[in-house]
C-alpha cells in the first residue's frame, strides 16, 4: 500500500527522525511523508509515532480541473474492497492553488462517486455502522484520495480527560522533546506544567510506552486489516515497557488546580508515581540534579497574562534558568521579544504553530558553569 504520514508545520524533522528509528526512509512533501508498506506498517506507525498527526492510505492520484474529472477519478477506486456496506462515509476536503476550490462541492461529488461505486456491489448502503473518513487533497489540480487509518488525531493519547488553560498539543510537545535530543537520561523540569503534557510525554518516552498504546484506531474497523496484528504489536510493545526504570521528571505550576489536573492525567496511564507534581511558583524552582532539561510552554501574553506580566515573568524565568548548573531548555512562545527578556540568545530556533498561533521553539544548550 501507499502510505502517508502527516505532521504539523515545523514538525517535519521530528517525524523524520521517528520514522528512521522505526526503519522508514521516506521523503516529505508539503508536510506529508510518503512510503510503501502493508497492514502491519499501518498498525505500527499509528501505535508508535509520537509527533505525527495521522496515518493515511493513498488510494489514487489523478489530475482534475472539473467536477466530472473528479467524479470519474474517484469512481475508478474499488471502494467495496475498503469500506463495509453499513459504514458511515465521511469526506473531508482540502484545496490549495487549484481550479476546484469549493470544498463542499468537492466533498459532495466525492461522496456521490463512492456511493455510486458501492451500489454496484451492495443493494443498499444504510450507513448506520462505524465512521470511515475519506480525505480529498487537491494541490495544484493534482488530486490525492486517501483513507484515514487513525480516526481521532494521533495527539489524542487518551490521558487528557481534563485540560488546563491554553494546553499544548501532545504531538507538538513530543516533537519538541524529540528535537531536543532528550532520551530519558537527564532530569526534566516543566515550570509551567498546566495540564502536565510535557512531563507525561517525557515519562511515556522514557519508559518506552508507545504513544498509541492505550487508545483505539480507525483501522481496527477496516475489513482489509487483520485485527490480530494490533494484538501482536501491542504484546511486543508491552514486553518492551520499562516499568522499573527510574526517571527524574517534575512538573510545577503556580495554580494548584492545574497540578490536580496534571496529576489525574498521569494517573490515567498509571504514571503518577513516576512524575513529581507540585504547586510552586516558577521563581522558586531549583534542582539538586546537575544537568537536566527544561521544557516549557509559558503564558504568551495573548491568551494568558498581560504584556507587562509576561515581560516580568520571562525575565524571572531567565534568571531561574541561569541558576541551574549544566541545564538546557526548550521553550515555546509566540512572544517576539522572548530572547531579549530571557537575556540569552537561543542556540537554535524553529517556527511552529500552537493552537493557530505562530510560535517559535527556542532551544538552549546546556552550559557548564
Amino acid at each position: 500500500m501507499e502510505i502517508q504520514v502527516a505532521c504539523g508545520f515545523g514538525m517535519e524533522t521530528a517525524t523524520k527522525l521517528e520514522l528512521k528509528r522505526l526503519g522508514y526512509d521516506a521523503p516529505c512533501i508539503d508536510g506529508r511523508f510518503e512510503l510503501k508498506g502493508d497492514s502491519r506498517d499501518i498498525v505500527s506507525l499509528n501505535l508508535h509515532l509520537r509527533t505525527a498527526d495521522r496515518v493515511l492510505i493513498t488510494l489514487k492520484k489523478f489530475t482534475a480541473t472539473t467536477f466530472d474529472e473528479l467524479f470519474d477519478g474517484v469512481s475508478e477506486i474499488d471502494w467495496a474492497n475498503y469500506l463495509p456496506r453499513n459504514g458511515f462515509i465521511a469526506v473531508n476536503a482540502k484545496s490549495i492553488k487549484s481550479t476546484l476550490f469549493a470544498l463542499s462541492s468537492i466533498q459532495s461529488i466525492t461522496k456521490k462517486a463512492i456511493v455510486n461505486v458501492m451500489l454496484k456491489t451492495y443493494p443498499s448502503l444504510p450507513e448506520d455502522g462505524d465512521r470511515f473518513c475519506v480525505e480529498v487533497n487537491v494541490l495544484r489540480d493534482e488530486v490525492t484520495i486517501s483513507l484515514d487509518t487513525s480516526g481521532a488525531g494521533l495527539h489524542k493519547r487518551g490521558y487528557r480527560k481534563l485540560v488546563w488553560e491554553a494546553p499544548i498539543k501532545e504531538t507538538l510537545a513530543s516533537g519538541i522533546i524529540e528535537l531536543s535530543g532528550w532520551r530519558g537520561d537527564r532530569a526534566v523540569i516543566d515550570p509551567f506544567t498546566g495540564s502536565g503534557t510535557f512531563p507525561i510525554e517525557c515519562c511515556m518516552r522514557a519508559l518506552s510506552i508507545p504513544s498509541g498504546y492505550f487508545r483505539e484506531f480507525a483501522f481496527e474497523k477496516y475489513p482489509f486489516i487483520d485485527s490480530n496484528i494490533l494484538k501482536e504489536e501491542k504484546q511486543i510493545a508491552k514486553d518492551g515497557i520499562e516499568w522499573d526504570k527510574k526517571v527524574r521528571i517534575s512538573g510545577f505550576d503556580i495554580k494548584g488546580k492545574a497540578i490536580g489536573i496534571a496529576y489525574q492525567s498521569a494517573k490515567e496511564f498509571g504514571l503518577e508515581k513516576y512524575i513529581h507534581f507540585e504547586t510552586q511558583d516558577m521563581r522558586n524552582i531549583s534542582s539538586r540534579y546537575e544537568g537536566g532539561m527544561i521544557f516549557a510552554n509559558p503564558p504568551y501574553g495573548e491568551r494568558l497574562g498581560t504584556k507587562e506580566e509576561i515581560e516580568v515573568l520571562y525575565r524571572d524565568f531567565g534568571r531561574v534558568f541561569r541558576s541551574l548548573k549544566d541545564w538546557g531548555a526548550n521553550v515555546i512562545t509566540s512572544c517576539p521579544q522572548f530572547e531579549r527578556l530571557f537575556a540569552r540568545s537561543a542556540d537554535r530556533e524553529r517556527k511552529v504553530y500552537n493552537a493557530k498561533l505562530l510560535c517559535r521553539i527556542y532551544t538552549y544548550f546546556p552550559q557548564k558553569k
